[in-house]
């Protein structure tokens, strides 16, 4: 499963696809009636009940990037609740399809057709098999935001839970795979499980863990082991090898996994700086917010008249 090394990943790849994770960040935040923690806490859930049923982790990768790409255009528009506003499958495909290719440009292109192929298949069923007790635990646990030993902690609103990074990086992971040559699979599974500590440990953040010291590694090693427990023995074995991926760069699959970690942490904290710099003359210039038809001059006039804009 392990491709070989490569020393480095192409910068212009990742520059190419770094637009692409940070809007990423917005299935984070994306939420419906359905799923009101969000599409990424969602996808998630839905990421580890497969693989507690027994599916094929690359199957699982290609099936919830494709997902996840889809719904950055279309957010909670996918397969079950276009179905449920009267769309055949078949139509509902094509949605989802368009909503792939519309971002799909920076992708490696074996990748694109894989992800392609993914989306056409029906998903297997998995909702017999409820997600580990752990996904609920890290759907729920805020992330510590920014810290640092000594320094003051920043926490930025709304926070983001272990569910959302985690499925962030595994997504990620896909897609920087190609840029290091590494098969998809486990850099996703590490993804998934690189936080099962936290499950039952609150998240301090480096400045909070620093103060733990020697016994922090132990502590995480305990945790981690009880949640791999309660795992089929299979995949237990996956996501140990999956682990195995980080705090290293001796593969390929590492080096995919940590890369997609180290882009997350940064890009997450970017979307909130670019979301806090948000102008009205964004709103109207480059989203035009009062939308191209048959009312926007009547709306735009409106909005003159009232000294809105401009």
């Amino acid at each position: 499963m392990n491709a070989p090394a490569r020393d480095t990943a192409s910068p212009s790849r990742l520059a190419e696809l770094r637009p692409l994770l940070s809007e990423l960040m917005d299935l984070k935040r994306i939420r419906t009636p359905d799923y009101p923690d969000g599409l990424a806490a969602h996808g998630f859930r839905r990421a580890w009940a497969a693989l507690a049923s027994g599916m094929d982790p690359r199957t699982v990768a290609l099936q919830e990037t494709a997902r996840a790409l889809a719904a950055v255009r279309l957010g909670g528009l996918d397969m079950d609740v276009l179905q449920r506003a009267g769309l055949s499958p078949l139509d509902a495909t094509r949605v989802l399809h368009r909503g792939l290719e519309a971002v799909a440009a920076p992708l490696d292109p074996g990748l694109r057709e894989r992800l392609s192929v993914a989306l056409s298949q029906a998903p297997e069923e998995a909702c017999h098999v409820p997600p580990p007790l752990f996904v609920e635990r890290l759907v729920r646990q805020p992330r510590a935001g920014a810290t640092f030993p000594g320094r003051p902690r920043i926490i930025v609103s709304p926070q983001e839970g272990h569910a959302d990074h985690c499925y962030a990086v595994a997504v990620g992971a896909v897609l920087v795979a190609p840029c290091f040559g590494a098969s998809p699979a486990l850099p996703f599974v590490a993804g998934l499980s690189h936080h099962l500590f936290n499950a039952a440990l609150p998240d301090a953040g480096y400045g909070g863990e620093a103060l733990l010291g020697d016994l922090l590694e132990p502590v995480m090693k305990r945790l981690t082991e009880k949640a791999l427990s309660s795992l089929p023995e299979r995949l237990a074995g996956v996501v140990r090898q999956a682990l195995a991926l980080t705090g290293n760069v001796e593969t390929a699959e590492a080096r995919a996994f940590n890369a997609a970690d180290a882009l997350d942490r940064v890009l997450e904290l970017e979307a909130h700086a670019r979301a806090a710099g948000f102008t009205l003359r964004q709103a109207m210039e480059d989203l035009e917010l009062i939308h191209p038809g048959p009312l926007q001059t009547f709306g735009n006039d409106v909005l003159r008249d009232a000294a809105v804009w401009p």
